[in-house]
C-alpha cells in the first residue's frame, strides 16, 4: 500500500509537471513527422548520368536499348543545373534508375564536380569494343567498385555469371512476414528514443529537481523506503512511455502491432533506462555535473541506430549495445507474424538487467543519504 501511494503521488505531481509535457508534446510532433513529412517509401531510384562517346549507330543501339528499358518507353528533355550552368539532357526512368544522356563530356565533368556523384563515360576502344569509364568520388567502398568493373563485363562472361548467379539458393527466414514500409521502418527508432532512452534523461530530471528542494534527503528521516521512492519515480517513467509509445504507434500502424508484446517490452527497457538514469544520478549533485556522463550514454546508445539503416556495417560490438535489441524488438513487435521469441527474451533481459542496475542505484541512494 505505501508503494502504491507513494507511486499515486508521484504520479499525480509528475502530470502537474513541464518534464511530463515535454514527452508527450515530442510524441505528438514525431507523429505529425510521420503523418504528413515522411513519405510511404522514400525515391530509392538511383540516378545515373552518361556521355555516350560513340559513332552514331552505336549511340542509336545504346539509346534504343534504354528506351525499351524506360517505363513508358518515352524519353524525357530535361535541363541540369551545375557550375552554374545549364546543360541539355535526356532522361530515361527505369524500375530502379534514373538515367541521364548528356550531350558533351564538358557537360558530364560539370555534373561531377557540382553533384559529387559517380559519373560514367562510354567510349569506343581501338578494337571497336564498348568501354565505361567511371569518375568516382572516393567515398565509394570496395564492393562496389568491385561490382563496377564485372557489371559492364556481363556480355563477355554471360554464362558463366549467369550459371553462378542461378545457383545461388537464396531461403527466406520468415515466409509470411510482410516487408515494412520505409514510414513504418522508421518507427522503431522513434520508439526507442522517445520512450525508452528519454527515460534516462527525465528520470534524472525528476530526481535533481527532488535533491535541490531537499526532498531526497529527507528520506534519511521519515519511515518511508528509499526503494518506494525510486520504484514509484520510475513507475511514472513507465507509464509516460506507455502513453507516448501508443501515441505514435496507433495512428500509422492500426491494429498490426502485437500491443501485448509491446507493453511487455517497454515496461522492461523502460525500467532498464530509468534504473540506469538513476544509477548515474546517484553520483552528482545536479544535472550539470551529470550531463557529460549521460551525454556519453546516450551517443553509445545512438550507434546502433546507424547500423539499423545501414545492415552492412553490423559489426559485433554494436549488438551488444542495449538500444540494439530495443530497435529490433520493436521492429519485430510492429511487424506481421514478427519473432516474438526475440522479444520476450530481450524484455527478461532488460527486466533482469534493470533490476541489478536498480538494486545498485538503491545502495547508492542510501549511501548518500548518509553523507
Amino acid at each position: 500500500m505505501k508503494l502504491w501511494y507513494s507511486f499515486s503521488k508521484e504520479l499525480s505531481l509528475s502530470s502537474k509537471s513541464w518534464y511530463f509535457y515535454i514527452e508527450v508534446g515530442m510524441s505528438v510532433v514525431l507523429l505529425l513527422i510521420l503523418l504528413f513529412v515522411i513519405p510511404e517509401n522514400f525515391d530509392s531510384n538511383g540516378k545515373q548520368y552518361l556521355y555516350l562517346d560513340l559513332p552514331q549507330v552505336v549511340r542509336d543501339r545504346y539509346e534504343k536499348s534504354l528506351l525499351e528499358e524506360d517505363l513508358d518507353e518515352t524519353v524525357e528533355l530535361v535541363e541540369l543545373e551545375a557550375d552554374d550552368r545549364t546543360f541539355a539532357a535526356a532522361l530515361y526512368e527505369t524500375e530502379e534508375s534514373k538515367i541521364y544522356l548528356l550531350d558533351t563530356k564538358e557537360a558530364l565533368d560539370a555534373v561531377s564536380e557540382s553533384e559529387r556523384v559517380p559519373v560514367v563515360h562510354v567510349r569506343v576502344n581501338e578494337d571497336n569494343q564498348i568501354i565505361h569509364t567511371y569518375y568516382l568520388q572516393g567515398y565509394e567502398t570496395s564492393k562496389l567498385r568491385n561490382l563496377l568493373m564485372v557489371y559492364h563485363n556481363r556480355l563477355a562472361g554471360h554464362d558463366v555469371i549467369e550459371d553462378y548467379s542461378d545457383n545461388i539458393e537464396v531461403r527466406k527466414l520468415y515466409q509470411e512476414a510482410r516487408p515494412l514500409s520505409d514510414k513504418e521502418n522508421i518507427i522503431p527508432v522513434f520508439l526507442t528514443f522517445n520512450g525508452s532512452l528519454m527515460s534516462l534523461f527525465i528520470i534524472a530530471a525528476y530526481i535533481f529537481l527532488d535533491k535541490n528542494e531537499g526532498i531526497v534527503k529527507a528520506y534519511a528521516i521519515t519511515a518511508s523506503s528509499v526503494w518506494h521512492y525510486l520504484l514509484s519515480k520510475i513507475g511514472v517513467i513507465i507509464v509516460t512511455s506507455i502513453v507516448t509509445t501508443l501515441i505514435v504507434t496507433v495512428p500509422i500502424m492500426g491494429l498490426q502491432p502485437n500491443y501485448l508484446a509491446m507493453l511487455l517490452f517497454v515496461v522492461s527497457s523502460g525500467f532498464f533506462a530509468a534504473s540506469l538514469g538513476l544509477f548515474l544520478t546517484s553520483f552528482y549533485k545536479d544535472i550539470v555535473e551529470a550531463f557529460g556522463a549521460m551525454y556519453i550514454v546516450i551517443v553509445i546508445m545512438i550507434m546502433p541506430s546507424i547500423s539499423y539503416f545501414t545492415p552492412s556495417w553490423d559489426p559485433y560490438w554494436v549488438k551488444i549495445i542495449p538500444s540494439y535489441a530495443m530497435l529490433q524488438s520493436f521492429k519485430e513487435i510492429i511487424s506481421v507474424d514478427g519473432n516474438m521469441a526475440y522479444v520476450m527474451v530481450a524484455s527478461l533481459g532488460f527486466a533482469v538487467l534493470g533490476l541489478d542496475i536498480f538494486i545498485l542505484a538503491n545502495y547508492r541512494f542510501k549511501k548518500t543519504l548518509s553523507l
